[in-house]
């Protein structure tokens, strides 16, 4: 069967601009066209456009999509799985943060405090502040400091929870890469530590290869960040060391 646009968009409840510009990056090309040149896609289309859109969901750049789904070695249904798992991670997060503010309504209704324990309990072990002290201490008279500064004083609760599930989904594409056995100097792998330092680009401060190659020397000679990436997978600050280094290189 045979579906329009329009009908696309509307089963997937994105805009048609959506598709027209999936279509122009090649991410999603309609399989044929109507004797008018209307695009029409069909079952296989769909189920393309429903991964991309969990994907999309996950927070995943539209350029990391399109390598995954188009990856040879992929399979539909492992992906839908991991999909699966990573939705459901976010959806329990995401209720536990809706519990939290029923709570503080309710106190605030109540005429109750709640303690910071309690207010934050949400977010588990993200602490963007922890270093705070150590960082303005090394680089506090930086250009990349000051800038940090700036953006991060606006960044509101949920913003560091943005930026933590994108630099989960980040994190955990690297780790399946090294997992695979792909080498720490594979195109794959310097694009996907590529796009952590596109996290930190936009996110904190202007990040070049080289100096993200400078971060990375630090995930194996500074013990907490070593811990930070070991406990996550054992030989993984090695492997962001060597793919950060290796990253560099390329900028000729």
């Amino acid at each position: 069967m045979a579906y329009t646009v329009s009908e696309v968009a509307g089963l997937a409840r994105v805009s048609v601009r959506t598709l027209h510009h999936y279509d122009a990056i090649g991410l999603l090309e309609p399989s044929s066209r109507s004797d008018g040149g209307y695009r029409l896609y069909g079952d296989a289309d769909l189920e393309r456009l429903q991964e991309i859109l969990f994907f999309r969901e996950l927070g995943f750049p539209l350029e990391s999509i399109a390598r995954m789904i188009d990856d040879p070695a992929a399979d539909r249904r492992e992906t839908l799985l991991v999909q699966r798992e990573m939705l459901a991670e976010k959806a329990a997060r995401l209720s536990a943060m809706v519990r939290t503010l029923d709570r503080t309504i309710a106190a605030m209704d109540e005429g109750t405090g709640m303690t910071t324990e309690e207010m934050f309990e949400v977010f588990g072990d993200f602490d963007p502040t922890e270093y705070e002290a150590e960082v303005q201490e090394r680089w506090g008279d930086t250009d990349a400091y000051r800038e940090s500064a700036r953006r991060t004083a606006r960044y509101t609760k949920a913003d560091w929870q943005r930026f933590k599930e994108e630099s989960e989904a980040n994190t955990l594409r690297i780790v399946e890469l090294m997992d695979e056995g792909v080498p720490a100097d594979d195109p794959r792998a310097m694009d996907a530590v590529d796009e952590a330092r596109l996290l930190i680009d936009r996110w904190f401060y202007p990040c070049s290869r080289r100096m993200h190659a400078e971060l990375g020397a630090m995930y194996v000679a500074d013990p907490r960040f070593t811990a930070t990436y070991e406990k996550i997978r054992p030989g993984l600050a090695q492997y962001m060391h060597d793919a950060t280094a290796a990253n560099a290189r390329r900028d000729g």
